[in-house]
């Protein structure tokens, strides 16, 4: 399938080195409302550059875009790709508002076209192990399930675009920009959320509108219990990894980023072994725990062709926006709980 990235900022790059290197896609063409910016990105990987999103999506040959704007900007453009018939594949968070999602969503309905999110921490080989386990009923009766994302943004990172940091734009702080994807995994393998309760701060950072700490308590559906802790002002020399940790009465397992810190069950498997082999915990630095650059662009690649995979047969995506609107959906409620102090949210 014909590719096209609207926006050529740092997403576009991942988006392009994905494109470039997948099976089943290649990159057609690049919008950004900045020429420049467009021509850089399409010199570099190939493509036609456009500045007038009209034209971009006039092109007959182009068949799905991606999406990498600022958060709080995916409705228009995506909309806009939708109405014209193309399929999309928008960044997380899908929007910042289940009011923008179900728009989206109206409109994919509409046109006939497949309307995807970029959730791609889902993608490596330590998730499918993890994800295996789970759905094999492996933990027993699942007590503990939490998601523990310490990382850390200096001032200027906040300072170097006018959108971050903002409501309207980032949706939200530690919790909805940095941390979506692990609150998404978290979904992915422990289940539907029952209530929370929440507090959130604005600890170390200046002239910004959200948190930079949040301390949420989850009741999922299942009966277990657990915690997300999610900030962007705990610094380490290498930066903490993003941990997603279940626990019950038959097993534990602790992944950090793309590897188990443990993988512990008391009814052993022929595979397990070759799991703590392979995918066990050495002393990787966090994937883009200080530097938000610092991502493996390989999951896009197996993102974008589970998407391209499931046009072409007809289905729903893995990373349908039905899924993406969960982790949106929890994030939604720990605000709402946070602002009015500790407020417990049931679902």
């Amino acid at each position: 399938m014909k590719f096209g990235i609207i926006g050529a900022g740092m997403i576009g790059y991942f988006h392009a080195k994905a494109i470039t290197a997948m099976t089943g896609g290649t990159l057609h063409s690049v919008f950004d409302l900045r020429q420049e910016a467009a021509d850089k990105l399409a010199s570099e990987y190939g493509g036609t550059a456009y500045s007038s999103i009209e034209d971009f999506l006039a092109d007959e040959e182009l068949e799905i875009v991606t999406v990498g704007t600022p958060s709080g900007a995916h409705l228009d453009p995506t909309l806009a790709a939708l109405e014209a018939g193309k399929h999309a594949i928008v960044e997380k968070p899908l929007e910042v508002t289940l009011e923008r999602i179900d728009q989206l969503m109206a409109a994919s309905k509409k046109s006939g076209t497949t309307l995807a999110a970029v959730l791609n921490r889902r993608f490596h080989p330590g998730m499918d192990a993890f994800k295996k386990a789970a759905d094999e009923g492996r933990f027993g009766t699942l007590a503990s399930a939490s998601a523990y994302i310490k990382w850390y943004r200096d001032q200027a990172y906040y300072d170097s675009a006018g959108w971050r940091g903002t409501w309207a734009l980032d949706g939200g702080g530690a919790l909805m920009n940095q941390s979506i994807h692990t609150v998404d995994a978290l979904l992915y393998l422990a289940g539907p959320v029952k209530s929370v309760q929440a507090n959130t701060a604005l600890l170390a950072h200046e002239r910004i509108e959200v948190e930079d700490h949040c301390v949420a308590l989850i009741e999922f559906q299942n009966g277990a219990r657990g915690v997300i802790e999610a900030s962007t002002c705990t610094w380490s020399k290498d930066g903490h990894p993003a941990r997603v940790q279940l626990s019950g009465t038959e097993g534990s397992v602790f992944l950090a980023d793309e590897a188990f810190e443990i993988w512990d069950f008391q009814n052993e498997q022929p595979q397990d072994a070759e799991i703590q082999a392979t995918l066990m915990k050495g002393q990787e630095a966090g994937l883009g725990a200080n530097d938000p650059t610092a991502i493996n662009s390989y999951q896009h690649q197996r993102n974008f062709e589970e998407v391209v995979n499931a046009i072409q047969e007809g289905r729903e995506p893995s990373t349908s926006a039905t899924e993406a609107r969960k982790s949106v959906e929890l994030i939604t409620a720990i605000y709402k709980s946070a602002q009015n102090d500790g407020e417990k949210i049931t679902f």
